[in-house]
């Protein structure tokens, strides 16, 4: 598992690098410069054949300082390179006003607003290096409309999308919080008659256009919580700026439980041979762990009445198929034929209300439940969620994991809610969490003009200590948190995208999958950070024509390649 920085956190490592005197800022700046140069030539192989064209957009900080170095390296090269700086060069921080002066030997600096960079002709190449990670409010308008108006430059008599444009951004595109992943929308201005900006005017009216758009962000050191959140489009590279593996902060800013903190990438596809070990080792049956079915624990999946069981069974069949030794169908009367007919290696009972569940749950064996999934919101669903819960205490000795119908029943009784624990895993995805949680839901859909913006990991830690249990908030950037505000991310992007999982099912077989897990002994934040990665990686192994039914039935070929 892979640290994902705060930006204070990043700065914290810095500073404490360079007070060590092992390094200085300025070789800091140089190797983010030089390494910002050589993603820009893996990721495009084509723009290392000859001299282009590039524009560098520089800010009034050590980001701008980065551009600088981006800019000098590239004209060394032979490339024609415009760069223009927001702000005043007197005012800039010593090393990145070194840079500038190194640059100011070479080519000229402009003053970067829109009149001044509309002129010329389209680049190959734009580096935003405004802001990054250091701008806490929203971007200035004047460098907004300034970098839509260099996309906007002359290509001639060629139409400008078969002329090729990058766009890179220096750690951050400038514009958003990395923190959250939020873009930080400044205050419009009400006044702004028939004379305005053509750019101001093309930029305000269409929504989509108001985010500076980037094709590649280059980020150092480490990977920041805001690449993950909020369905960022852009391809991402780390580059190593010789910090090492050594942890420097200080104390109130290292990896620990405070929700404050950082959290977790829960996976990290680029880090070799830790692949066969997470989360092949936790999944994997071996004769050391037992012969037997029970070795291997005993789900309980409850389901909906007649008409409304197909929910549980995939569930289950996740269940099953991620390793739970045996895994059990609770049915009610109406539904016994129906369910009957659909399974063969499952097991059925017969559970028709609340009693009848205390009665099955007596078998001590059975370690893991899942309630939810087509279960309904009826009298009868209740009384099994109050069971479950054994009116104020959650079964200690059982965990559970609360999915779909279940979550509805919690939300709307406050003493299902005290009675979780953190023997319990909610999946809820934004209605059901809205419905839980709606003051934090509230909290954050709002749009932020300032940063730290409350981000999506904010609101699952905050969820998960007021409810005591593990919350795993669904999406493309999952967030899983622990009561205790231990936090990961498992977020399906950057060529682990899968977008075939938005189908019907997809959520149930999640269920079954942290329920199968729980069962085979794993704690619930490990199963259910377990069961996420893997639940996307069948989606992908799948690929497109993916239905909920596949994705138990590709498992087995998941878990065979990370064991290979």
């Amino acid at each position: 598992m892979t640290e994902l920085l705060t930006a204070a956190q990043m700065r914290a490592i810095e500073q404490a690098a360079i007070e060590s005197g092992e390094t200085t800022g300025l070789e800091l700046m140089e190797r983010a410069g030089a390494g910002v140069v050589e993603a820009v030539f893996e990721e495009w192989p084509e723009l290392g054949d000859g001299a282009r064209r590039a524009v560098v957009l520089c800010g009034p900080g050590n980001n701008g300082g980065d551009g600088f170095v981006v800019a000098r390296l590239l004209a060394g090269l032979g490339w024609d390179v415009e760069v223009f700086l927001y702000g005043d060069p007197t005012k800039l921080p010593p090393d990145a006003k070194s840079n500038h002066d190194l640059w100011v030997g070479m080519g000229a600096v402009a003053p970067l607003n829109v009149a001044s960079v509309s002129n010329g002709r389209r680049p190959v190449l734009m580096i935003d290096a405004m802001f990054g990670t250091g701008l806490n409010r929203a971007i200035p308008l004047e460098c907004a409309l300034a970098h839509h108006a260099v996309r906007n430059r002359d290509v001639g008599d060629n139409h400008p999308w078969l002329v090729p444009f990058h766009v890179v951004a220096v750690d951050c595109p400038s514009g958003m919080d990395c923190d959250s992943g939020h873009i930080l929308m400044p205050e419009y201005p009400t006044d702004i008659g028939d004379d305005v900006d053509a750019h101001w005017r093309w930029w305000k009216e269409d929504a989509s256009k108001r985010l500076l758009q980037t094709d590649l962000t280059v980020t150092f050191h480490r990977r920041k919580v805001g690449h993950y959140l909020e369905r960022q489009s852009y391809a991402l590279r780390v580059v190593d700026i010789g910090l090492g593996e050594e942890d420097r902060r200080p104390a109130h800013l290292r990896m620990t439980r405070d929700p404050e903190v950082a959290c977790l990438l829960d996976f990290d596809p680029t880090r070799g041979g830790s692949r066969r070990m997470w989360p092949y080792d936790l999944v994997v049956k071996r004769p050391s762990e037992g012969r037997h079915k029970f070795d291997h624990g005993h789900s309980l999946v409850l389901t909906g009445g007649a008409g409304r069981t197909g929910a549980a069974r995939l569930a289950a069949r996740g269940a099953l198929r991620i390793g739970a030794g045996l895994v059990t169908l609770g049915v009610p009367p109406s539904a016994q034929m129906e369910v009957t007919s659909q399974i063969t290696a499952l097991m059925l009972v017969r559970v028709g209300d609340g009693d009848a569940l205390n009665a099955v749950l007596e078998d001590e064996r059975i370690n893991a439940l899942c309630l939810g999934p087509g279960l309904g919101v009826h009298d009868r669903a209740a009384a099994l969620v109050d069971a479950v819960l054994g009116g104020g205490h959650l079964r200690l000795t059982r965990h559970a994991v609360f999915d779909a119908d279940a979550l509805t029943l919690i939300a709307e009784d406050s003493s299902r809610m005290d009675s979780l624990n953190e023997q319990a895993v909610l999946t809820p995805h934004g209605g059901e969490f809205a419905r839980l949680f709606p003051d934090i839901a509230e909290k954050l859909s709002g749009v932020p003009d300032q940063g730290p913006a409350y981000s999506k990991v904010d609101a699952t830690r905050d969820a998960a200590a007021r409810c005591g249990a593990i919350v795993l908030l669904k999406g493309p950037d999952t967030v899983i948190a622990h009561p205790d505000g231990r936090c990961s991310v498992h977020a399906a992007v950057y060529g682990r995208e899968a977008p075939w999982l938005a189908t019907a099912g997809a959520g149930d077989v999640l269920a079954g999958f942290i329920t199968g897990l729980l069962a085979r002994g794993l704690d619930p934040m490990e199963a259910s950070e377990t069961a996420a990665w893997l639940h996307a990686e069948c989606a992908r192994a799948f690929g497109p024509g993916l239905i909920a039914e596949d994705l138990p039935e590709i498992l087995p070929q998941v878990l065979r390649d990370l064991g290979a």
